[in-house]
């Protein structure tokens, strides 16, 4: 039976709340800052607030749920899903647009000596130099080259692709909270049985160390898929059914086994709630996985996509940084 989807027809956001807790004991170690540590500050009712996991973090995370890195391919339910994988002069993977920090806009795909990518993308988006970004022209490229991008997001901060000016923003965000966090300080000892007095600096003796971790009574992640942004894309029925199913399996997938975060900080997912629409429940796993496979071949057949969907680049060396400057101007200047 096909997923009802159709409670979210008529609403921009989909907003989701996942109430979690440590799995053993009442600590956790959130997330630390250069220069900052944990980030803890003041909440609108007083309460003193902790940032566990932050949007870039947790972006990250919506990602490795659906990469198998033994296989070097997507998880079961995802494969189909065409990705730009980069690899060694041997042919051994290296990285892919899933995993990669840029994604689509990783250094190792534009700015190598194989220019696949770079000039597929000043091809099929020529034309943008001045005026206005075609957005809907820019997410129909990146339906067959990297789908995974219209969730994530991308920046091409290339000076001779529009300018610097092609992106998207992510369409599926989140993050996690804790409510009236209270610090639970320890430490410890980094023995050496040889020589306890040696050199520390080069890694002998002694080393005492300090340690924070947090107990709070409410631990909260929160979802937000914004679907006007994805209906926005204008890419038809089976793809915005496809990408919003594709954001419901990275979330369960994520709280069912994503949730060790460090190993101070392993959580476990006590409930998860619609915050809005009202009307609307979030499928379970299983249902997702047994849809996907089915939307994934919809859109393959509408869309024209060829039988291998993988673009590989092969990485040999950056190429020459003559517009390095200038993109990291236009990058800057883009935010």
């Amino acid at each position: 039976m096909p997923l009802d989807l159709s409670a979210l027809d008529h609403t921009p956001r989909l907003l989701l709340e996942a109430r979690l807790k440590p799995l053993q004991g009442t600590r956790f170690q959130p997330t630390g800052f250069p220069n900052l540590g944990p980030a803890t500050y003041d909440g609108p009712d007083g309460k003193r607030m902790l940032l566990v996991e932050s949007a870039q973090s947790m972006a990250n995370r919506l990602e490795t749920v659906c990469w198998d890195r033994v296989a070097d391919d997507w998880v079961a339910p995802l494969k189909g899903l065409p990705v730009i994988k980069v690899v060694n002069k041997t042919g051994e993977p290296l990285t892919n647009t899933v995993l990669e920090a840029h994604r689509t806009n990783s250094p190792y795909i534009l700015e190598g000596k194989d220019t696949t990518v770079l000039s597929l993308l000043k091809q099929e988006l020529a034309g943008m130099e001045e005026g206005p970004v075609d957005i809907r022209k820019l997410a129909a490229v990146l339906l067959r080259m990297d789908t995974n991008a219209l969730l994530h997001g991308v920046f091409l901060a290339k000076s001779d692709l529009a300018g610097g000016r092609l992106r998207l923003p992510r369409a599926l965000s989140a993050f996690i909270e804790a409510e009236d966090v209270r610090e639970a300080q320890s430490g410890g000892v980094k023995n050496d049985q040889v020589n306890p007095s040696g050199d520390t600096a080069r890694g002998f003796g002694n080393v005492p160390f300090a340690r924070s971790e947090f107990t709070a009574p409410k631990i909260t992640a929160y979802f937000n898929l914004d679907l006007a942004q994805i209906r926005g894309y204008g890419l038809g029925e089976n793809v915005t059914r496809l990408l919003i199913t594709l954001a419901l399996f990275k979330i369960r997938a994520f709280l069912d086994e994503g949730l060790r975060l460090r190993t101070a900080c392993d959580l476990e997912c006590e409930s998860l709630t619609v915050t809005r629409p009202e009307g609307f429940t979030v499928p379970t796993r299983e249902t997702i996985e047994a849809e996907l496979p089915t939307l994934i071949a919809k859109v393959a057949e509408e869309n024209g996509w060829p039988q291998k969907r993988v673009t590989a680049v092969t990485w040999e060396g950056a190429g020459k940084a003559k517009d390095k400057k200038q993109d990291e101007q236009t990058e800057a200047a883009n935010g």
